[in-house]
């Protein structure tokens, strides 16, 4: 006698793990974040120092340093300094997404770097992670202005305010060349990264919104009755 079962459900996603999943693209900015300090450390009990990895101006064979440059401090107090800034912001940023966290960094380190590359004066070395910190608030301040549906820009623009009102005294005076041994350079064109991230992406964001609101329109009226007024 054989004996037939029917196959078993496939259990829904339970709230938890959807929580679960939804929480861990926060673990990245941590991530990154817990790397420099690794990296400050290291850097603290070797011999010499990693500072040599980053960005030297107008030094071609220094370019690697635009993905080195950010987690290297040139000591615990820099490092203490960007921490929490590059926390908040990088947590903001990262609640669009883990793929976009990683976007949005990418994009301001290698403007960042470049021009950071290309207009300090020859042979400055350039670390630390402040102009990741800069180029977050001007992504978050750019997602503001630059996206079109009316709900996303509400909310990007109360985070907009938010950071403005937390950040923006000294993200004015950082990108003023007012103190000697800060990057200015770096802070500058770390938020102009950022604003171009903002631009570049809510560009995909915008034509994915109009393209699902066609379907869903079309879906609602496919024989496009209500254009004919009935």
């Amino acid at each position: 006698m054989s004996l037939s079962r029917q196959p078993s459900p496939s259990p829904e996603p339970s709230l938890t793990g959807e929580l679960g999943r939804s929480l861990t693209r926060f673990l990245h900015p941590v991530a990154l974040l817990a790397l420099m300090w690794v990296v400050r450390a290291a850097d603290f009990v070797l011999p010499g120092t990693f500072n040599t990895y980053g960005i030297r101006a107008w030094d071609i064979t220094s370019l690697f340093g635009l993905a080195t440059s950010p987690v290297l401090h040139s000591g615990w107090g820099h490092l203490l300094a960007n921490t929490v800034p590059f926390l908040i912001l990088g947590l903001l940023v990262a609640a669009d997404g883990a793929r976009r966290f990683w976007v949005v960094t990418a994009i301001i380190a290698a403007v960042g770097g470049i021009g950071t590359w290309v207009v300090n004066f020859p042979g400055t070395v350039t670390v630390g992670a402040s102009g990741l910190v800069f180029g977050y608030f001007g992504y978050l301040a750019g997602r503001a202005v630059f996206v079109k549906s009316m709900a996303h820009r509400i909310g990007y623009a109360v985070v907009a305010v938010f950071v403005v009102l937390t950040f923006g005294g000294s993200m004015l005076i950082g990108v003023l060349p007012l103190y000697p041994g800060i990057s200015w350079q770096g802070h500058l064109f770390g938020a102009v990264g950022g604003a171009i991230a903002a631009w570049l992406l809510a560009r995909g964001d915008n034509r994915r919104a109009l393209e699902a609101r066609q379907a869903r329109v079309h879906r609602d009226d496919p024989y496009g009755l209500r254009d004919l007024g009935l």
